[in-house]
């Protein structure tokens, strides 16, 4: 149920896009108008026009807006027989609302007006254009007519509205600190990634970047040896498993296909059945269960280039899969410690608040209601007995099982889903997997599947700009810089630096003819957690001038003081 807050945040937004709609249309006859719902974090509504919008039209039409909204034009609904509303939008030149009006089964449809402007809406909306305090257009992008590439390509006006100017402005400031931090920016800035057209929405990792994405995986590996047995499952499998695992009809639009001597295989897109394989390969008794399987996977689905967006929305990703068999009554068991176990993950990074949902039965499905209710029952319980707080996600769950989902709230105040914990009787089913029970009979397993990260490069992007870049030291790539003032510094410089590689630090160094001052700066502009300075008087006391990252001066330390300040954040990871 969404909360009463977000119901009026939704009707001002779903409000504020039908007054950016008239906006449009009075400064810009001829201009066709496609949908225009509320999203997230504010609005946006698609546009048919020839020319381009720029930002001076985005200033026209945010003070037209503005007018509108000065005049108290009130919002009201009225009912149309579909008929005779497909024919006043004709009227008006609306095809995309005709197209609307013929896939809508009801007789009678709702249209909302304010002043002289007509919308195709169920609302509800504002009472009152007045009542729109506080909104803000934020940027035009490309959209395909029903997200579809075969359709023409729409301008899509986005923006946002608040219940407050204060609300408003906060949330323009955080939209500001996020440019700052935009991950594929600093992937560029800092030398850790790249993308290239000849493998679109897959990236590159550059050698600092591989520092990063090998130090997510160790400390993965550390939080997994306890309980898990690491597995590798193959990236092409044929058709039938995935016919038989219900992906085919539920995701092949999203799959990579290929022929291999006239048999069709596909590129997996999911983890999951290669497990079940695996459970399969042997007879299974109760005394092996729980069997928890974990797997760096490599998937790969299609994406529409439109879509892709930096780390965050790729082709070709890792997930950090789990995969737990289980009895019935080792469930409640299982799903409690792996919440204890993404919690202890997240608060490593500095993620606190936590967000968590119970996500439900989609109409897209497979299975039959009873098992929906018993696994929906028991993830319910085991988030009751852990006495964590949750929210209801109806409809949300994978077309195999409900699921537990995690959100984290990153340095600046914005929400990721990463985490998750899907219960799964459907598959078990599928694959007819059995284990001998304690007396002897033949019995199914519940099978719990299990994301921490969620996806590795997501995850990756998401602390790129959590930390702006400015990792901590058991993630930075270069642990300390050492740097010269002068030429006759170097041999001194360089005896340091062999010193702090032999201690087990990640070390460079800067020797170029420039100036130290200007050294220093680009120590802080690459994010390089500590700058270890020399000159004469450390060549003569045998130290170093040590900076952290920040223009935090430490003054003048022994070499050993430096590893060993570094040695302790790293154990430390803070």
């Amino acid at each position: 149920m969404v909360k009463p807050d977000l119901e009026v945040l939704d009707r001002l937004r779903h409000s504020s896009a039908h007054i950016l709609a008239q906006a449009v249309q009075s400064l810009f006859p001829g201009v066709k108008l496609a949908i225009g719902p509320s999203i997230q974090d504010g609005f946006y509504y698609d546009f048919d026009r020839d020319e381009p919008f720029t930002d001076e039209d985005l200033a026209r039409i945010e003070k037209r807006m503005k007018e509108i909204i000065d005049e108290g034009q009130a919002f009201s609904q009225n009912w149309m027989a579909k008929d005779e509303a497909v024919r006043f939008f004709q009227g008006r030149n609306e095809p995309y609302k005709v197209e609307l009006l013929k896939e809508i089964l009801d007789e009678r449809v709702s249209i909302f007006q304010n002043g002289p402007f007509v919308d195709l809406c169920r609302g509800p909306h504002v009472k009152n254009t007045k009542d729109v305090p506080a909104f803000k257009l934020l940027s035009v992008a490309g959209a395909y007519w029903r997200g579809s590439e075969r359709n023409k390509m729409l301008q899509r006006i986005y923006g946002t509205a608040f219940l407050t100017q204060k609300e408003l402005d906060t949330y323009i400031q955080r939209l500001e600190e996020a440019k700052k931090r935009d991950h594929r920016k600093l992937g560029r800035l800092l030398d850790l990634f790249s993308f290239h057209e000849e493998a679109p929405g897959m990236p590159f990792y550059h050698p600092k970047g591989m520092i990063v994405y090998e130090q997510l995986i160790a400390y993965w590996r550390e939080v997994h040896r306890k309980d898990y047995l690491e597995i590798k499952t193959p990236t092409l499998l044929k058709d039938e498993l995935w016919k038989q695992s219900g992906h085919y009809e539920h995701y092949r639009d999203n799959m990579f296909f290929s022929k291999v001597e006239e048999e069709s295989f596909a590129v997996k897109p999911m983890n999951c059945p290669g497990g079940t394989l695996i459970y399969r390969s042997s007879q299974r008794s109760y005394r092996e269960l729980p069997l928890r399987y974990a797997e760096l996977g490599l998937v790969h689905r299609r994406e529409r280039s439109g879509v892709l967006h930096g780390l965050f929305r790729v082709n070709a990703f890792t997930i950090d899969d789990a995969h737990i068999f289980c009895m019935d009554e080792q469930i409640r068991e299982e799903i409690s410690r792996v919440i204890g176990l993404i919690l202890v993950f997240y608060k490593t990074f500095g993620f606190e608040k936590i967000k968590i949902s119970l996500s439900t039965r989609p109409k897209d499905s497979m299975g039959s209601e009873a098992l929906w209710q018993r696994a929906e029952a028991s993830l319910r319980e085991a988030l009751v007995e852990n006495k964590i707080d949750f929210d209801i996600q109806d409809g949300g769950g994978a077309f195999y099982g409900p699921k537990i989902d995690f959100e984290v709230t990153d340095s600046i105040g914005r929400e990721w889903q990463c985490g998750t914990i899907q219960l799964d009787f459907q598959m078990p089913e599928r694959f007819d997997l059995k284990y001998v029970g304690s007396d002897n009979s033949i019995k199914r397993p519940v099978m719990v599947h299990r994301a921490v990260l969620g996806s590795i490069e997501r995850f990756y992007g998401i602390l790129v700009e959590h930390y702006a870049g400015a990792f901590p030291a058991w993630l930075a790539p270069v642990h300390v810089r050492v740097l010269n003032i002068s030429d006759r510094h170097v041999p001194f410089a360089e005896s340091i630096a062999n010193k702090l590689i032999h201690a087990g630090l990640r070390v460079d160094t800067d020797f170029r003819s420039e100036t130290i001052g200007y050294k220093i700066r680009e120590a802080e502009m690459q994010k390089i957690p500590y700058s270890a300075i020399v000159g004469d008087k450390e060549m003569q006391e045998d130290k170093l001038a040590v900076r952290k990252r920040g223009r935090k001066d430490l003054g003048s330390q022994t070499v050993d003081y430096l590893i060993e300040v570094i040695k302790k954040e790293i154990a430390d990871k803070v």
